[in-house]
């Protein structure tokens, strides 16, 4: 399957709190992409290869919308698809998993507790391990992200990027792309800041970058409405602090309440972004606030995947109603 770019919004809303309007804040929309998020980006690239290699049957731990994507490519490539995530994964990915004919398995926890069982499986079943950096081709894959950007911004990339991390293949990919890309000459010396975006309830990433350590530790009772970042202990979380350190960026978190608010200022850009997506907006105003992003910077931020995967979330966290009409007069 071949895809095209996937557009890059000009925002001018101003924002709330006295800050005033950041006039150079641009919106990634990956909500776009086939199955909804940017998983896509890589499962295309990771299913292709193992149908390429002969792979019969592979298998995945996730939040919800990596297993879509792994299940809609898997059909398409004839290939077996054996799914697990949390009970309490967003619906809408269940059905898609089902619908497109994946072996879909709930669990009674996290995913973590999920990817113990794919290792069971990998030994007891055959099954071929795609997680997050377990195999070489999803990172290949997101590295497009980074590749649009480039081209996007017409090779004169962003100061900073806001990216809601989970796995954290995003800013992985990204980084590769952008080091690429300065090898060949296509970009210059300058690379974007890349900032990790988690929730409250969930983010190691936030507590190792803010201690300086190069790994992150297991965050217990990981809670958040945004699943895709419910990560308990991303498996390349070194990797991911590297780049972070590297990039001279940062990372913070937010709470489910500002993302609720922020998804609502997205919504009025024409937007419905995931709630991981509009972490990143509520990300910026507290950097802006502290000072760590200047409003006149070029600043992108990432929608990693369209509010339409989270009806249910959504549907029990807003305060939503609709107006019935008498029936009209004849």
């Amino acid at each position: 399957m071949l895809h095209s770019h996937w557009p890059v919004h000009t925002t001018t809303t101003p924002y709330p709190y006295g800050m005033g309007l950041a006039s150079n804040r641009e919106i990634k929309d990956d909500g776009l992409i086939p199955t909804g998020t940017f998983k896509a980006r890589g499962l295309a690239m990771a299913v292709s290869k193992a149908k390429e290699l002969g792979l019969k049957k592979l298998a995945m731990p996730t939040a919800g919308n990596a297993g879509a994507a792994l299940a809609a490519y898997a059909a398409k490539a004839g290939i077996e698809a054996y799914v697990i995530m949390p009970e309490d994964a967003p619906l809408t990915c269940k059905l898609e998993c089902y619908i497109f004919g994946a072996r879909v398995y709930l669990v009674r926890g996290l995913i973590s507790d999920a990817g113990r069982i794919v290792s069971e499986g990998k030994r007891k079943f055959g099954w071929f391990d795609v997680s997050t950096m377990k195999e070489p081709y999803r990172v290949e894959g997101k590295k497009t992200m980074g590749l649009e950007i480039a081209e996007q911004f017409n090779w004169e990339v962003p100061d900073v990027i806001l990216y809601p991390t989970g796995g954290g293949t995003g800013i992985i990919g990204m980084r590769k792309a952008f080091n690429e890309l300065k090898e060949l000459g296509w970009i210059d010396e300058k690379m974007p800041r890349m900032i990790s975006i988690q929730s409250e309830g969930c983010a190691p990433i936030v507590k190792a970058f803010k201690g300086g350590k190069k790994e992150s530790e297991f965050w217990k009772d990981a809670k958040t409405i945004a699943a895709g970042i419910r990560v308990p202990k991303a498996f390349a979380d070194f990797l991911i602090l590297r780049a972070l350190y590297e990039s001279g960026g940062g990372s913070v978190a937010v709470s489910d309440k500002e993302i609720l608010e922020a998804s609502k200022e997205f919504a009025r850009e024409g937007v419905f972004a995931c709630p991981e997506g509009a972490a990143t907006l509520a990300g910026l105003k507290q950097l802006l606030e502290e000072g760590n992003i200047d409003k006149d910077e070029k600043i992108l931020l990432y929608n990693t995947g369209s509010g339409i995967k989270y009806t249910k979330v959504y549907s029990k966290t807003s305060n939503w109603s609709c107006h019935l009409l008498p029936p009209l007069m004849t």
